[in-house]
């Protein structure tokens, strides 16, 4: 892809389109950042790119702007709905992502990693195991670490493992992972996709540049999951914890097994016991890393070392302190209704749970059963506070805390010995906090200062 001397806009001034802007520059093109944000609100970025070079568009973006380029690159947090972008779609400009623009540049193998849920631990944890064994190993893409910052280091032998997200994957085109996972499809982002099936196709198409050659790993236990099998080229591997599948990795009696083909003998990688990762979902995401690191041709024995010696990452059911026989966990990650139940579903009774941030259009109704049975209080903060209590009145006590910090107060000065303190919050962050991490690192703070 000849970059030089191509005029080429960046819509969106966050962490991925800045990368992306000082890449293009330095391979030769005249680059213009589009923001709908403020000058005021992007004072920390503007500096650095027009010192480099790059004009800066703030405050709305321009149609001229756009109609002025050779070709566009959208960031994932941008939607492909935006007037203009339609617009000049429709005049036939070429609009891609960043992760389709990296993709062009990026040596090595690429394995791509989705799901609604367990992307990151699963996407870490598989990095990790490939690292144990010696090969040139990069992870980034939603994880954190934009994936066009990747292409400087990558070579000809890089593992590259990369979290993709459904706002990624709408703008590909010849993105091509050798290993795809879909971890599990359930309602997220419908603010933005409009409709779980829109949503869902978004998903699937990370599977849909990999021809025979190529693996799709699968939960066979997720009937969205499940329906992706009908749409790919690939050789299809499953995972399940519950049953033995035809080839891929599953639990039987206590041990975690890998089947390499149907009608093969199953090998033994290691118990379920020596998982030190908290809750059933994750023995899920361990099934699918260890399906991934097999057909990547890692040993068993490396697997299970890393594995046994993983513990949870940042922001998703990491454990904070104990404090008067209460234990407080910080799943910030949690920031769909699904998550948040699998993070419920991991404590047997006691919870003290915060609810609330920024709605995603998500149905809070669903988790009543689970509520009802496991957890003492929900505190609910943020804008979606009313919508949570609305869908979820009658079914627990609700404690209306409208911020963090009165929500954590709240639940430590109810809590007794036993009990749980679980921030687990089902909604995005950006009402209150600068993102899911912000909001971890509030908690995080606010409950050491108890």
């Amino acid at each position: 892809m000849d970059l030089k001397n191509k005029r080429v806009l960046v819509v969106g001034a966050g962490k991925s389109g800045i990368s992306a802007a000082h890449f293009l520059l330095r391979h030769g093109a005249k680059v213009t950042v589009s923001d709908s944000r403020s000058a005021a609100a992007l004072a920390g970025e503007i500096p650095a790119l027009m010192e480099a070079g790059i004009m800066v568009e703030t405050g709305g973006h321009g149609l001229l702007t756009f109609r002025r380029q050779d070709f566009i690159v959208i960031s994932p947090g941008v939607p492909t709905l935006t007037p203009e972008v339609v617009r000049v779609r429709a005049l036939g400009m070429p609009v891609v992502g960043e992760l389709e623009l990296a993709s062009r540049f990026l040596q090595g193998q690429v394995i791509a990693i989705t799901g609604s849920n367990g992307k990151t631990t699963t996407t870490t944890l598989v990095g990790e195991i490939l690292k144990a064994t010696g090969r040139p190993t990069l992870v980034g893409g939603n994880i954190g670490t934009p994936v066009i910052d990747l292409v400087a280091e990558s070579t000809p032998e890089t593992c590259n493992v990369l979290e993709v997200s459904s706002f990624q994957l709408e703008t590909i085109e010849t993105f091509r992972p050798r290993i795809a996972v879909v971890l599990n499809i359930t309602p997220d982002h419908l603010d933005r996709h409009k409709t779980f099936e829109n949503y869902a196709a978004a998903k699937t198409r990370i599977t849909e540049r990999q021809d025979v050659e190529d693996f799709l790993v699968l939960n066979a236990e997720d009937k969205a999951a499940q329906m992706v099998a009908a749409k790919t080229k690939a050789q299809i591997f499953w995972f399940s914890p519950r049953r033995p599948i035809k080839q891929g990795a599953f639990v039987q009696g206590k041990n975690v097994l890998f089947l390499a083909k149907e009608g093969a003998k199953a090998e033994p990688v290691m118990p379920v016991g020596e998982i030190t990762l908290k809750g059933a979902h994750n023995v899920e995401n361990v099934l699918a890393a260890v399906t991934v690191a097999r057909l990547a041709g890692v040993p068993p024995e490396v697997i299970r070392e890393v594995v046994h010696s993983f513990r949870a990452v940042e922001h998703r059911l990491e454990l904070v302190r104990e404090r008067n026989g209460v234990v407080y966990y910080n799943d910030s990650k949690a920031t769909n209704v699904d998550a948040a139940m699998k993070a419920v579903a991991s404590f047997p009774a006691g919870i003290h749970l915060i609810l609330g941030g920024k709605d995603k259009d998500s149905d809070y109704s669903v988790m009543a059963p689970l509520l009802q049975e496991r957890v003492r209080v929900v505190y609910t903060i943020g804008s979606a506070a009313e919508k949570i209590g609305g869908a979820l009145a009658g079914v627990v006590k609700m404690v209306e805390a409208e911020t963090l910090e009165r929500a954590v107060a709240a639940a430590a000065a109810a809590a007794v010995k036993g009990d749980v303190v679980l921030l687990a919050p089902a909604c995005a962050s950006f009402d209150q906090f600068e993102s899911y991490e912000h909001r971890g690192r509030v908690f995080r703070e606010l409950v050491t200062g108890l």
